[in-house]
């Protein structure tokens, strides 16, 4: 059993848990901004072995996460879309600039870098924003690191069948154990929130989304893993003992919030 991955889990936990109950949505805002410049700090350490990444580029666009409630809700939707090509626009400008000597697979990278570490990172903060964040965003973290806390312990224990050469150490066992205990969690936790917060969250729908959310987030961990397979690491750093970089301990969270966010609007 690797007692430092779980020491570190203890201890992570109630920062987690004290940030995500501050009420002021632009400190968490910031938080996540943070979250996201060491990722990509990450991604990038990672990728520089294949291209030249424009990090300059993926940094300023994690400050972006800061200002995400400072924009008027009804010019929100507008800003988000046109950021995207806006970061392509910025990145093909330093090919030109350049001469060409940053090139269009420096882009690609940076590119995939900024989408998967910001603008995934970005439904963090909306999900922490809406009516209930505080309540919401638990079923998303739920849905990432209690699939992730039920498929290690059970697929240590039981895992027999290896899902995929992408992540070796992964069991099918595991991957459905992770699901099944993340569900019966988001269940637990939906009985407290009907009972004791006075929400009315079907349990039916809380059971379908959790599901879903749980998949989406093991094929997160699954995209992770075939980078660093691809260039050749095991973790993304040592942030975290236990774990490794922050890269690896968000990597479900970050794929499946976007998707959360959308069921969510539905709740």
């Amino acid at each position: 059993m690797d007692i430092k991955r779980i020491i570190s889990g203890l201890l992570g936990f109630p920062l987690v848990v004290i940030v995500l109950l501050i009420s002021n949505k632009y400190v968490v805002d910031f938080l996540l901004a943070f979250v996201a410049i060491l990722a990509i700090d990450e991604y990038f350490n990672a990728v520089s072995k294949i291209c030249k990444p424009i990090r300059w580029v993926g940094y300023l666009s994690c400050l972006s996460i800061c200002f995400i409630h400072l924009i008027p809700q009804e010019s929100l939707n507008i800003v988000v879309t046109l950021s995207v090509p806006t970061v392509m626009m910025i990145l093909f400008s330093v090919v030109i600039a350049t001469d060409m000597k940053t090139t269009f697979k420096d882009v690609a990278y940076t590119f995939l870098g900024i989408f998967y570490a910001v603008f995934f990172m970005m439904f963090v903060a909306f999900i922490d924003g809406m009516q209930d964040g505080k309540i919401l965003i638990w079923y998303a973290l739920f849905a990432a690191w209690g699939t992730d806390i039920w498929a290690f312990f059970i697929g240590m224990k039981f895992g027999k069948h290896k899902f995929s050469k992408v992540s070796p150490k992964k069991s099918i066992e595991g991957c459905i154990a992770g699901t099944i205990g993340s569900v019966i969690m988001m269940l637990i936790y939906t009985y407290f929130a009907n009972t004791y917060w006075n929400m009315s969250y079907s349990y039916a729908y809380i059971g379908m989304i959790g599901v879903i959310l749980s998949l989406i987030g093991q094929i997160g961990d699954f995209s992770a893993s075939s980078i660093k397979r691809y260039v050749g690491i095991k973790d993304y750093s040592n942030l975290i003992p236990g774990h490794g970089g922050m890269l690896d301990r968000i990597d479900s969270l970050l794929f499946l919030a976007p998707f959360a966010y959308a069921f969510f609007t539905f709740i």
